[in-house]
């Protein structure tokens, strides 16, 4: 990034806008593009068939029969996001048809390609992320409605029927209650520049507000998503090619590089939101889960992580809230970091529903006899059963960032 002004003038505000983050949406890609420009029409007409190419195990032959496009028509970042998100989406489902006993070793050229130079146009890695699958992935039925899960639905899809859809819209949901804390983020650390305390105040019971509004809206997984549905056909087109026994190897993209590169799967370790409070509220985490999190904002576009990293270079809060001696301030600042611990409690008691008991239950059904194979028949994966998506072990590592959230409490 470039360095913002000259360092002897006082330091600005943030502004959002500066960072592609929306005062309406947060970082979530304001009103996605939903169709990309004629020319590039054979990787909508794959991308729109994913499900039943992937079930039928004919993807793979698709993609071997598409033109290789160039990246030039593309114009704008509303259109490279669409084509990222579509070429990932192509990718994951092209990698993963067979399951995790039938990956392959070679992205072929038609497709690496392309996929390689809208990522690099972006500044995101060529493999299905947060960005794509939740960020940029949504659209409303009725132009004019509201952002609710019953008037949104997503662009691109995968096998996992109405579970894919209620997994990407909740999360989705979450990332839109975030919004009153981001703003208050830049109220927060304006307020202290101007030593205005009273509008700090205000701001953090924003920030807290928001937190819980997060809770609220990851509960509705619960109604949405399948456990079963999501262990045994959806996660493994989430999973990666790095710290994973499936493909220990990586991947090799045909005329990108002769050698396998290594990319982790989505996660919501790169959802920018969690980063940005953690940041504002000086939460410590423990180094193998910090360096994690750290590694994870290089699959956050340039732009959010740059937010982020404003936040963390900035003045500091818990200090600010330490050397105020206010009864009150440090309450407000102590009801936002319980807000995020429960936050943190809930995730884990989700990502124990959807992968740790549903992974018992599949690891009783693998036993029994299956007529065929592939995800799409609902094999369930064992690659990653003890790990997330994005290859961390999972709940030494969810444990270890809700501990040391607790841990940022002020005490009197």
């Amino acid at each position: 990034m470039q360095a913002s002004g000259d360092t002897e003038e006082p330091p600005l505000p943030l502004a959002l806008t500066r960072f592609h983050v929306s005062k309406e949406f947060g970082f979530l890609l304001p009103d996605p593009l939903t169709e990309l420009p004629a020319p590039y029409g054979p990787w909508m007409d794959i991308a729109h068939q994913l499900p039943p190419l992937i079930t039928s195990h004919q993807l793979r032959s698709r993609v071997h029969q598409m033109p290789q496009l160039s990246t030039q028509h593309l114009r704008g970042r509303e259109e490279l996001h669409l084509a990222h998100l579509v070429l990932s989406f192509i990718t994951m489902g092209y990698v993963w048809q067979e399951g995790e006993e039938g990956t392959v070793q070679v992205l072929p050229r038609n497709l690496a390609v392309p996929y390689w130079e809208v990522s690099q146009a972006l500044g995101l890695p060529p493999i299905l992320s947060h960005a794509d699958f939740v960020l940029a992935n949504w659209r409303r039925k009725d132009p004019n409605g509201p952002l609710e899960i019953e008037n949104l639905d997503t662009i691109i899809t995968l096998p996992g029927g109405e579970s894919l859809r209620g997994f990407i819209l909740v999360t989705l949901l979450v990332e839109k209650a975030a919004v009153p804390g981001i703003k208050a983020i830049v109220q927060a650390l304006g307020a202290i520049l101007q030593h205005d305390e009273e509008t700090l105040h205000r701001a953090l019971g924003e920030l807290a507000g928001a937190i819980e509004a997060m809770s609220e809206a990851l509960r509705r997984m619960h109604d949405y998503v399948d456990p079963e549905v999501f262990y045994s056909v959806i996660r493994i087109f989430l999973s990666g090619w790095k710290d994973n026994p499936a493909m220990p190897h990586g991947l090799i993209y045909e005329g990108v590089s002769p050698q396998p590169m290594a990319f982790s799967g989505g996660s919501a370790a790169q959802s920018s939101v969690l980063h940005a409070f953690d940041e504002l509220l000086g939460i410590c985490h423990r180094e193998d889960s910090a360096a994690f999190l750290h590694r994870m904002r290089g699959y956050m576009p340039p732009p959010h992580r740059a937010f982020v990293e404003e936040i963390q270079g900035s003045v500091s809060l818990k200090q600010h809230v330490l050397s105020s001696g206010d009864a009150q301030l440090r309450a407000a600042f102590n009801r936002c970091v319980s807000v995020l611990t429960d936050f943190r409690s809930y995730h884990i008691s989700i990502v124990t529903k959807y992968i740790s008991i549903a992974a018992a239950k599949a690891k009783a059904r693998r036993a029994e006899p299956r007529a065929s194979t592939g995800p799409s028949a609902g094999k369930p994966p064992s690659a990653l059963e003890a790990k997330g998506t994005g290859g961390s072990h999972i709940f030494s590592f969810l444990k270890s960032i809700r501990d040391t959230t607790r841990e940022g409490m002020l005490s009197a």
